[in-house]
């Protein structure tokens, strides 16, 4: 009995502390990943630097390898990026959110910034 309940304590601590996202974060790295999303496919009309393109896009797979990397299910991830696309698609850039989903990036990820300068590198 004393090993069922220690097997059973230790695969819910080694659950708990493998997943670092918590919803809060997932809500919002869903939320910054239609935002970049929306940035890199602007409506006509709307002027955006390709660089600051480069970047959405990085970011967004840093994102998912972030989020995969911390045992979100793929399908779920997908999903939730499926419905932020749709909510911010076809919208006019906003830098703010657009820097607030930067900053949101480079604190909930580790090494978020190098891993987005590393992506945008890979790009080409």
């Amino acid at each position: 009995m004393k090993k069922i309940i220690i097997t059973l304590f230790s695969v819910l601590f080694l659950t708990s502390a493998y997943a670092d996202m918590s919803k809060s974060d997932k809500d919002k790295a869903w939320e910054c990943s239609g935002i970049y999303m929306a940035n890199y496919f602007l409506p006509p009309g709307e002027t955006f630097e390709y660089s600051m393109k480069e970047k959405s896009m990085a970011s967004v797979k840093v994102l998912k390898a972030y989020a995969l990397e911390v045992g979100i299910p793929e399908k779920e991830w997908d999903d939730g990026v499926n419905k932020a696309v749709d909510k911010f698609y076809g919208s006019k850039y906003d830098e703010g959110k657009t820097n607030d989903c930067h900053n949101f990036v480079n604190s909930a990820v580790p090494n978020g910034e190098e891993r987005v300068k590393k992506v945008v590198q890979t790009l080409y």
